[in-house]
């Protein structure tokens, strides 16, 4: 495998080259590059500035003045992204965290504010575990798979369409921005088959998007939140994985990017030291890694759905933490960003 080269505590495969078209921004002066980490914290908070200056008292440090420049520098990342689909797979911590989930829904508005496209993928598996508790059903797993049986499908439906995706959407709207609450069931977008194979009962694989919806809703300036249920060619409802489902949605709306938050910092070459995370890496070296055991475990499913909607026609993958503030921006209008980004 080639060589790595550590560039500011953060490892990039080489030789891992970048496309024009997926490259976050031409290198910047050091001054400006110094900027970039505190960037994202003022210009999504302005509603909220209050705030912010509890979380972080570097914020309370700045001067208008900096605020200002903060904002300008940003420009060439909105400028890029605009009228781009960019669309986000949200779940794990993210969602359990209030603060974090604030965060996140302050992220996709401003987002949507300055013209990019964003489309929300959710699940919502601890949501999900709760009211199996509250209804005295007792959550199995298989091979790292729910095991979806009638009741648990119900059960699945009614949370993930009901109380989490509104949920959402009236966050969002709090927010500031517009959006629609809908099902992979909904104009049919989420096509699936039943996994029998496996033996976990409603569970499914995608085998259609259909996303006239989506496209419709987004070029009338909406956000659209889509919970992960799906539907087979008999009408049956089927769980599909958030991933696995924001991935086929990316690559059916030929979006920009597909960004999934996990409560993972990115592609670790020691999954016990953060400073071995991979900046970027393309589908050949996912692959070399992967043979390797590098890439092993849970990360595995989500190389391989990035790798899939890549060569299917989306520009770019993303794996990011969402367990640290603003990620999505960091990661979408910084140079350095803080996750790892896949191209083919």
């Amino acid at each position: 495998m080639a060589g790595l080269v550590k560039q500011q505590t953060r490892y990039t495969a080489q030789p891992a080259k970048q496309c024009n078209t997926c490259i976050r921004v031409p290198a910047v002066t050091s001054k400006s590059a110094a900027a970039t980490s505190r960037r994202v914290m003022v210009k999504c908070q302005a509603a909220t500035l209050e705030q912010e200056k509890a979380v972080n008292p570097v914020v309370s440090q700045l001067s208008n003045l900096d605020r200002v420049s903060i904002l300008a520098e940003a420009l060439p990342y909105m400028q890029r992204f605009s009228g781009k689909t960019i669309v986000v797979k949200y779940g794990g911590a993210a969602m359990k965290d209030p603060t974090l989930k604030a965060g996140v829904i302050t992220d996709l508005v401003l987002l949507w504010t300055v013209g990019i496209r964003p489309v929300l993928v959710h699940g919502g598996g601890p949501e999900i575990n709760s009211w199996l508790a509250k209804l005295g059903i007792e959550p199995q797993f298989k091979g790292g798979l729910r095991v979806t049986d009638a009741g648990t499908m119900e059960v699945v439906e009614m949370v993930l369409g009901g109380r989490v995706n509104k949920s959402l959407v009236s966050l969002i709207q709090q927010s500031g921005g517009k959006a629609v609450g809908l099902s992979g069931k909904d104009g049919g977008l989420l096509q699936a088959r039943q996994m029998v194979e496996k033996d976990i009962g409603y569970v499914g694989e995608v085998t259609r998007v259909d996303p006239t919806l989506l496209n419709s809703l987004v070029d009338s300036r909406y956000i659209p939140v889509v919970a992960t249920v799906a539907t087979d060619k008999h009408g049956q409802a089927l769980n599909v994985n958030a991933d696995t489902a924001a991935g086929e949605i990316a690559a059916a709306l030929q979006a920009e990017k597909l960004i999934l938050m996990t409560d993972v910092p990115g592609v670790l070459r020691d999954k016990n030291d953060v400073a071995t995370k991979y900046n970027s890496l393309n589908i050949h070296e996912c692959r070399q890694l992967t043979d390797e055991g590098v890439i092993a475990g849970g990360m595995i499913p989500k190389v391989q759905c990035c790798i899939r909607c890549l060569s299917q026609g989306v520009t770019a993958a993303h794996i990011i933490d969402g367990r640290s503030r603003h990620s999505v921006l960091m990661e979408l209008l910084t140079n350095e960003g803080v996750g790892t980004m896949i191209t083919g």
